[in-house]
């Protein structure tokens, strides 16, 4: 656009279309005379308001931080009406090493499970279900949007986008195919019993729940690799507690993780004790292994 381009009309445009779109849709919902449609209604109207919000409060940023790098905080400041410090809090970006997961939208996968009752039928454990929203949390706090998924029995494919897979090559393909990339790290299965094993050395690590004299504790395994140009963060657990174990450890030291590891490949041993679904500690265990 040139220089001359009326932006000041064009963003009364904008927001005029907004606002008559907006009171069109509280219109039919005031229209409505059943009490719960119209509850209904209004109820995903909100839903959508909320995700707008949150896109629009994304976007601002983004947007105030290229403004301030092209003309200036006090420029901004003065073309938007608020202090210059407003300016500086608003622009500040949450977290560089964000970029660990990818660039904005970010899947999170998690398993459906086979429980065998009666008949065998697909469920979402506890545990799967706590560390995805653990990962959500983290992913929104670094100003990431969140698609969650259920990553089937039988899901092979890899990643197509920048995607968090929570499996174990017990639950699905997709977590072996995504294992076999892997130089430094394999998860095998040896009389029952599942280990995490250094290639090089061959040195296991098997969950603590499966000692002789078991603890409340787990180990799992973590990495980061690009499949196809997307990133692919994947976290599996000798236990599903080990997963949530690993998003823990994440959420507390992905700072300093990105520090050592930055955007390369890498894998590693994550341990963490627990109390039911309540992870008391998480550690590094072994790595992180460089690719």
């Amino acid at each position: 656009m040139s220089d001359d381009f009326d932006y000041e009309a064009r963003v009364a445009e904008i927001v005029g279309r907004f606002q008559a779109a907006g009171a069109d849709a509280m219109a039919a919902a005031k229209d409505l005379d059943d009490p719960l449609w119209r509850t209904r209604l209004t109820q995903e109207l909100f839903g959508v308001c909320q995700a707008v919000g949150t896109k629009s409060t994304r976007l601002r940023r983004r947007s105030m931080a290229e403004a301030v790098a092209a003309r200036g905080n006090d420029a901004v400041a003065k073309a938007l009406h608020i202090t210059p410090g407003r300016v500086s809090q608003l622009a500040n970006d949450p977290a560089k090493h964000r970029v660990f997961f990818g660039s904005d939208t970010v899947r999170v996968g998690y398993p459906l499970r086979q429980l065998s009752t009666d008949r065998e039928r697909p469920m979402i454990a506890a545990e799967d279900a706590a560390t995805a929203n653990t990962l959500a949390t983290l992913l929104e706090g670094l100003d990431l949007e969140v698609d969650r998924i259920t990553i089937e029995p039988g899901h092979s494919a890899l990643p197509d986008a920048d995607t968090i897979v929570v499996c174990g090559p017990k639950s699905a393909p997709i977590a072996a195919r995504l294992l076999e990339r892997d130089p430094a790290l394999a998860m095998v299965e040896d009389s029952g019993r599942w280990w995490i094993e250094e290639t090089t050395s061959s040195t296991r690590r098997g969950s603590p729940a499966d000692q002789s004299d078991p603890r409340k504790a787990d180990i799992a395994y973590l990495a980061r690799q690009t499949v196809n140009d997307h990133v692919v963060v994947h976290i599996a657990g000798i236990h599903s507690i080990g997963s949530l174990g690993a998003a823990h450890y994440l959420t507390a030291n992905l700072t300093a993780l990105f520090s050592t590891t930055g955007t390369a490949p890498f894998s590693a041993i994550i341990g963490c004790t627990h109390d039911g679904t309540n992870i008391l500690t998480s550690e590094l265990v072994a790595g992180p292994f460089l690719w």
